[in-house]
Order: structure tokens, then C-alpha cells, then sequence
């Protein structure tokens, strides 16, 4: 059933008059429904033809810009990353000329003075093919996707205009047309669009996929269009660093919001000219938000960082753990990059053993994504395989909410600590027993010189829960502590030029400074344990 009714052919009359397409008329006509939007341009156009018949000489339009009589028929040229010429198509196109008559198939349409297109040419099975074939050249792996546009901010200033025209010819008949009752182009490009894009692709379309496809429309044809509203309202355009123009869509509807309605009128015609050429297409991007890999590794080297060491400028080891595990997580999954994040973090001359430090990797723009318990099991193989350095154990997919647990380890859970220690003076065993008995101890750290440069100065409070001595010769003995994360140990043991109070050295009144450090154990409950 034709959506519009007889109250609506004095709009859909002006507006088809005046160069606008079919699909911008629903629009404006208020049409919320989506099945008329679906149809072919050319059904569209001889439905719409056969409604007004009736009214094709009664019309008198009180415009200051009428249109030419003869109303040109314009090629349309798209052409940019890799979308051919889009009117050379066996269907060809339709156009209106100055009867109303349907052209020839093998003429081109019109290009309509709202949309600058989009709900013409861009919406038509054959430039969703076009997009298609591109999504399935990209070698993402998806089972949905989210689909966006970007539309040129002038069609906002085209749509007042038209809506103003709208307003002001049904206000002759006591009737009102507000903004908000034109149907959003983007709402009516995605009724159009989306079944096409799940049935060319075969996936459906859902607004939280992780895959998203996306093009960006543009119209330098009148792209100045908008350049008069800046005069009017220059506190609604600013300069921003991350933005190449500053009349973004936001701004601009901002302006329109705040300008007067006589002086849009002065500034830009109503209705507004009709265009030689349709949109171009800027770009068509797919991308898939990150996926996360979580586990625990071993650090068993004593000269390797945790991630890449790098001081001014110069890089002073060729590898480090993050880069061990992750090389082969971007191979994997053909990501672009990756970011490492763990539960606390060790010194490049500390080894980390027991069952491992918590760690999470952001894997950006992956174009593998699904993978088998087996096959994550097997890449955690291939990982411990390719470095006697590390060993990582619990490999999984986990989420990005999930890394919150991870985090909040670093600060709240406590963590086990084995040390090599050096007295100046000579001691006994007698002379380290008394640390034993010692239990939640309160020491006060400046934050140390040798992180200053990159850490805020600050005290912190912490807690030495317990400590365990074993006395090893009349210089060293071993002693384990159990302390609350973000302890800095070597700290505790040299006293840091008296930054850290108390430490070993005035405890026992001695010269202390650490020879080894091992973390023996992060007391963090996740990722969860998987059965080897």
C-alpha cells in the first residue's frame, strides 16, 4: 500500500517540484514505516508519479529559486577506494523530466537537492555489493557486524532548508511540521540498507558486534554550503586538535538549533538547489574491536624487562616478556598491535616463579577471532616452545570487564617474596631470628629514587605481614616476606638513603643491601586455572 494520503500531496507535490527524491519525501512526509523506503527507485518513482497524476496542474509554487524547466540529467561518478562507476549498471537509472514521465533505463537520475544522493544511488543493491565485496576482501573473520555512516555535514543545512519551505507551505494550511517529525536520513538509510547488507553477507546486523563497517560520504561540490553559518554563530565552530574541519555535523546542527529562521532564509535558498553529482565515497573501512588474551607467565631471566626498556630514546634489551608472549598472539590472531598489562610488574634482574603473575593482552584490530579451547592450548604451547625465558600457563579469551580483577590485585592482594641478603657486618643465625617474630609490620616508602623519573613522588604506607629467615654464611641469608602489593623490597631491604622506614638495615642495625629477588607468588585470583 502507498504510504501517502491525500494530505499529504501539497508536500510531496512542492518537494518532488522542487528536486527531491521519493525516500526524502516519506521522510518529510512522516512516513515511519519501512517497507516503502525498501523499494526500487524506479517502483518508488512511478508510485509516486501515479499519486500526484491527479494534482499535476494545480500546483503553483512559491519559491524564490523555482528550477530550471528543463531539469539536467547528470552522470554519476563515484570511483574512490576501489567503488567503480555505479551507474554502469545493466539496470540503469531512472530520472524525472519536466512532465513528470519516468526516462529511459538508461538514463540517470536525478540527483535529489536534500540527501545529495544517499537515498538514491547509495542505498541500491548494486553499491551494497560494491561495500560487500570489499568487507569480504578484508580477511576479517565475523558472524555480525555493525554498519555506520558518515554523511557530509551540509545535508543537515539542505534538510533545514527543505524543512523551512515544508513549514511554511503547510502553515498556509493551518497544519505544523516540526523537526522532529522528519524521519532521520540515517534511520531511513538503515532501514534500506541493513537487510541488504545480512543478506549479501549472510550475517545479521547487531549494534554491539565488535566488526563494524563503516563509509564516509562526501559532497565537495557544496561543501561551502555550510561555511555561512560559521558568520552567523562563530562560537558554535572551534577549533578542535583531532578534527581537520571545524564544520563537524555536531556543530552545525548546533548553529542550526541557534540561528534565526529569517536569517537562514537570507543566507541559503529554500528549497535548496539542485546538485550536478551525487556523493563520492571517501573511504570504506572495516575494522573489529579488540580482543582480550589473559593468563599467567614465569619470568625466569634476570635480564629481562617486563616490556620493551627503552631510555632515551635507545633501546637496551632486544626483547622483553610482553613482547615474547605477544609476537606470536598478533601472528595468531593477524592483529595490528597489542597492549600488556599485568598484576604488578617486576625489576628486569627479578625472576617471577610459583604459578606466575596475572598479565591480559589487547590485541587491536584482530581479523582472527575465533579460536578453540584446543587451539588456544596449542598456542600456549607454541609460546612456552620459543623462549627458555618464560613460560606462560592458564592461556584464555576473556573480556574486557574481566581485567578489572586483574587490577585490583595490584593494590589489595598481598604477595610472597624470596631474597638473597648482604650484610656489611658479619652475623650469626641468632642475629636474623628475631625477624621471624615480627608480624604485620607498618613501613612508610618515599617513592624511590630509582622510579622518580617516572613515578610521582609520593609516601605510601604498607604492610610487611611476615618474614622467614634461613641463615646461609656470616654475610648473607635468605629471607621470604609476605607483604602487601606495591611493596618496593629492595627498598625495604637497603633503606633507599632512608626513604624507606624501617627497613632490614635498621632493624638489624646493620649495612643490608638485596643480591637476588624472586616473586614467588601474586596472590590473585584469576584468570581462572585451566586444567593443563
Amino acid at each position: 500500500m502507498f504510504p501517502l494520503t491525500e494530505e499529504n500531496k501539497h508536500v510531496a507535490q512542492l518537494l518532488l517540484s522542487t528536486g527531491t527524491c521519493p525516500r526524502c519525501i516519506f521522510r518529510f512526509c512522516g512516513v515511519d514505516f519501512h517497507a516503502p523506503y525498501k523499494l526500487s527507485y524506479e517502483e518508488l518513482l512511478g508510485e509516486l508519479q501515479k499519486f500526484l497524476e491527479t494534482e499535476k496542474d494545480e500546483l503553483i509554487l512559491e519559491v524564490p529559486n523555482p528550477p530550471s524547466k528543463k531539469i539536467r540529467l547528470q552522470e554519476l561518478e563515484v570511483g574512490i577506494d576501489g567503488i567503480d562507476n555505479l551507474s554502469q549498471n545493466g539496470e540503469g537509472r531512472v530520472s524525472v523530466i519536466e512532465d513528470g514521465s519516468t526516462a529511459s533505463k538508461n538514463s540517470n537520475l536525478n540527483v535529489c537537492n536534500v540527501c545529495l544522493g544517499i537515498l538514491q544511488e547509495f542505498c541500491e543493491k548494486e553499491f551494497i555489493k560494491k561495500v560487500c565485496q570489499k568487507v569480504e576482501a578484508s580477511g576479517f573473520e565475523f558472524t555480525n557486524l555493525v554498519f555506520s555512516v558518515s554523511f557530509p555535514p551540509q545535508l543537515s543545512v539542505r534538510e533545514h532548508a527543505a524543512w523551512l519551505l515544508v513549514k511554511q507551505e503547510m502553515g498556509k494550511q493551518s497544519l505544523s511540521l516540526g523537526r522532529n517529525d522528519i524521519i532521520q536520513l540515517k534511520e531511513a538509510y538503515k532501514w534500506i540498507t541493513h537487510p541488504l547488507f545480512s543478506e549479501e553477507l549472510g550475517v545479521p546486523i547487531d549494534g554491539k558486534s565488535l566488526f563494524e563497517v563503516s563509509v564516509v560520504f562526501a559532497h565537495p561540490e557544496t561543501v561551502e554550503d555550510c561555511h555561512f553559518l560559521r558568520a552567523v554563530c562563530p562560537d558554535c565552530f572551534k577549533p578542535a586538535k583531532n578534527k581537520q574541519s571545524v564544520f563537524t555535523r555536531m556543530a552545525v546542527m548546533k548553529a542550526l538549533n541557534k540561528i534565526k529562521e529569517e536569517d537562514f532564509r537570507k543566507q541559503f535558498p529554500c528549497p535548496p538547489n539542485s546538485p550536478k553529482a551525487v556523493c563520492t565515497v571517501l573511504e570504506i573501512e572495516c575494522a573489529h574491536g579488540a580482543v582480550f588474551v589473559a593468563g599467567r607467565y614465569n619470568k625466569y631471566s634476570r635480564n629481562l624487562p617486563q616490556t620493551p626498556w627503552i631510555i632515551d630514546g635507545e633501546r637496551k634489551l632486544e626483547s622483553s616478556v610482553g613482547e615474547l608472549i605477544s609476537d606470536h598472539l598478533l601472528t595468531e590472531f593477524k592483529a595490528e598491535s597489542f597492549n600488556f598489562s599485568s598484576s604488578g610488574r617486576e625489576d628486569v634482574d627479578v625472576r617471577t616463579l610459583g604459578n606466575g603473575r596475572p598479565f591480559a593482552i589487547e590485541l587491536v584490530n584482530p581479523h582472527r577471532v575465533h579460536f578453540t579451547s584446543q587451539e588456544i592450548k596449542e598456542l600456549q604451547q607454541k609460546i612456552n616452545n620459543s623462549s627458555n625465558k618464560i613460560r606462560v600457563r592458564d592461556l584464555q579469551l576473556v573480556t574486557r570487564e574481566a581485567i578489572g580483577h586483574m587490577k585490583e590485585g595490584e593494590e589489595e592482594k598481598t604477595k610472597t617474596y624470596s631474597a638473597l641478603i648482604w650484610t656489611n657486618k658479619t652475623i650469626q643465625k641468632k642475629d636474623i631470628e628475631f625477624l621471624n617474630d615480627i608480624k604485620d609490620l607498618q613501613i612508610n616508602q618515599k617513592t624511590p629514587l630509582r622510579v622518580l623519573h617516572r613515578r610521582p613522588l609520593a609516601m605510601r604506607t604498607r604492610i610487611i605481614h611476615s618474614m622467614e629467615t634461613c641463615y646461609v654464611d656470616e654475610h648473607h641469608f635468605r629471607l621470604d616476606l609476605k607483604t602487601q602489593a606495591g611493596t618496593y623490597i629492595k627498598e625495604f631491604v637497603h633503606g633507599d638513603f632512608g626513604r624507606t622506614k624501617p627497613n632490614i638495615g635498621s632493624l638489624m642495625n646493620v649495612t643490608a643491601d638485596i643480591l637476588e629477588l624472586d616473586v614467588e607468588s601474586v596472590d590473585v585470583d584469576w584468570p581462572p586455572a585451566l586444567d593443563d
